[in-house]
């Protein structure tokens, strides 16, 4: 055969081999990117956040870096106020406390919107999860004992808790974080009301439709963020502190301490709500479930290599036939 007869053979596993190259990266990436974070808005300067009513009992601590302010919207009843050492500014009913809950509404839809979810167990505690969204089949969530958090090495590793009705946590229960996990990275959408067991230890934002409870000795590295409903402390340590890799132990400042000057939010411009407007309405996501192993995922990555080593083998195979029929 002469060698301008192999021209249309050749021309077409050279195709092949293009048409290989621009299919295999999409079936080698079969793993999805990881989550990304929640973006918290103004509500993020603020440890604790209600609707109606904050009441405190005892000498609680609020504090961090991240921001220590308390606020209320459309309510106005702070009691026990006296009591409590709190690191930033309070806002009452004020313009920046309701940008602040309108906030606190977007980001609790954006994470209970988020999928894939993986359907666990409603007991958390004794159990040790990767970065993911989950639910349970009852709707709600519990940790007796200690729930470990496993950011894999990936300190942006997100994870989402989402329950239908409840969060309770048991007396001394804790969540500890491990392998670069993050409280900052950890968000509890909640649709009803959560509660705090005695001398437990949370982590992560919680997000409330209707209330949180802290029960005495309760200490929380995050938030505690109520959109329609009260928040109710007692004796507690509440840090919204820097996002450290690791579960950095809780600082307490004495109540005796010099309580820090509040350092007030820059007020915006705007018309606040009538506090008798039209309650918050929450979109509830979908009840769509995707069962998987585990919640963490593998990185967004493709195989070039494995594409030049098929277009490789097309080549050497074409060469053959060429030099056989030669």
């Amino acid at each position: 055969m002469k060698p301008h007869q192999n021209k249309p053979l050749f021309a077409s596993l050279l195709a092949a081999a293009l048409i290989l190259m621009t299919t295999l990266p999409v079936i080698a990436t079969t793993v999805q990117p990881s989550q990304p974070t929640v973006n918290l808005g103004i509500s993020s300067s603020f440890a604790v956040l209600a609707g109606t009513t904050i009441t405190n009992t005892g000498e609680t601590v609020i504090q961090g870096d991240a921001g220590s302010n308390v606020g209320l919207f459309p309510g106005t009843a702070l009691t026990g106020q006296t009591s409590m050492t709190i690191g930033g500014a309070v806002h009452i009913a004020d313009s920046v406390a309701s940008i602040a809950k309108s906030d606190l509404l977007t980001a609790y839809n954006d994470a209970a919107g988020r999928t894939p979810v993986t359907r666990i167990a409603s007991e958390l505690g004794g159990t040790t999860l990767t970065p993911g969204v989950y639910d349970s089949a009852d709707g709600t969530f519990k940790i007796t004992g200690t729930l470990t958090l496993d950011a894999k090495g990936n300190p942006e590793g997100v994870f989402i808790f989402k329950s239908v009705s409840t969060l309770i946590t048991a007396v001394d229960s804790k969540i500890a974080l491990t392998n670069s996990a993050r409280y900052c990275r950890t968000f509890w959408t909640v649709g009803s009301s959560a509660t705090l067991g005695v001398n437990s230890h949370f982590v992560g934002h919680i997000f409330a439709t209707t209330s949180i409870t802290a029960n005495t000795g309760a200490s929380v590295q995050g938030q505690l963020l109520a959109m329609n409903g009260a928040v109710t402390l007692d004796n507690n340590t509440i840090t919204n502190g820097i996002c450290d890799e690791t579960d950095t132990p809780v600082v307490v400042t004495p109540p005796d301490a010099e309580t820090p000057a509040p350092v007030e939010t820059p007020t915006p411009v705007v018309t606040p709500p009538n506090p008798e407007a039209t309650p918050v309405i929450v979109v509830v996501p979908s009840e769509a479930v995707t069962e998987t192993v585990t919640g963490g995922r593998m990185p967004d990555t493709a195989t070039p290599w494995y594409n030049l080593l098929m277009i490789g083998a097309i080549l050497t195979v074409a060469g053959a036939v060429s030099w056989k029929q030669r």
